[in-house]
């Protein structure tokens, strides 16, 4: 197996904690809703949100719209659009701290100063993984990345996806390893051809399926492909 020239990250359940996602952002941002739209409802880029809304959903009022994909967890672009919105404000304002696992800054810094290129896809927007890695314990990890990617470039579970970001990160494909705690993530990733690993973390309570290299941790991922920071 090739050493990778990149590493591509999902996010929750694989740097994040899924209970941070579930427990914090989640009803952070269902909480904030109301106000938000009162608040910023104007503002050019919020309305162009929710004219997505409304023409994802017609006939429905948006604010409800949104609230029912927020009760499903659903992969719709126009509400993780809104979601990082309301999330900005509340890392802006020192509400929202980002999480990460203990051992993922070190490995990511580790794996940067070795030369390895690092990028992000997550279903949450652009806009939120920014933030995310922008207002951690350990500080802005943000000039540590070459590209964030979200479902605008396509279904985490669809091999094109995949495809898409080698091509925009200049890449063969299997140059490229690919984190993630889902196992139909990883399928999708592997048939376009990218190394792949599964994160296994007990305390997300992910189980490993049996279908592609798993690891623990982030040290455990540089081991087992000879990177920086085992």
């Amino acid at each position: 197996m090739a050493r990778p020239a990149a590493i591509l990250t999902d996010i929750e359940g694989t740097t994040t904690g899924i209970a941070f996602v579930k427990d914090t952002l989640f009803p952070f941002a269902a909480a904030a809703l109301d106000g938000f739209l009162a608040a910023r409802g104007g503002e050019p880029a919020v309305r162009a949100i929710l004219d997505a809304v409304r023409a994802a959903a017609p006939g429905q009022d948006p604010a409800a719209a949104l609230r029912g994909w927020m009760a499903t967890d659903a992969k719709v672009t126009p509400l993780k659009a809104l979601q990082g919105l309301i999330w900005r404000q509340g890392y802006a304002d020192g509400r929202l701290k980002g999480h990460l696992w203990p051992d993922v800054a070190a490995c990511l810094r580790a794996w940067h100063a070795g030369g390895l290129r690092l990028a992000v896809y997550s279903s949450g927007s652009v806009e939120a993984q920014r933030d995310l890695f922008g207002h951690t314990a350990e500080g802005s990890l943000v000039p540590l990345f070459g590209g964030f990617f979200d479902t605008r470039v396509g279904a985490k579970r669809e091999a094109t996806s995949y495809a898409a970001i080698a091509a925009a990160l200049g890449l063969p494909p299997g140059d490229i390893l690919f984190l993630s705690d889902v196992a139909e993530e990883l399928d999708a990733a592997a048939a376009a051809g990218m190394q792949v690993c599964q994160l296994v973390r007990a305390a997300d309570g992910t189980a490993a399926s049996g279908r592609h290299p798993a690891a623990a941790d982030f040290p455990g991922i540089a081991r087992r492909f000879g990177l920086p920071g085992a």
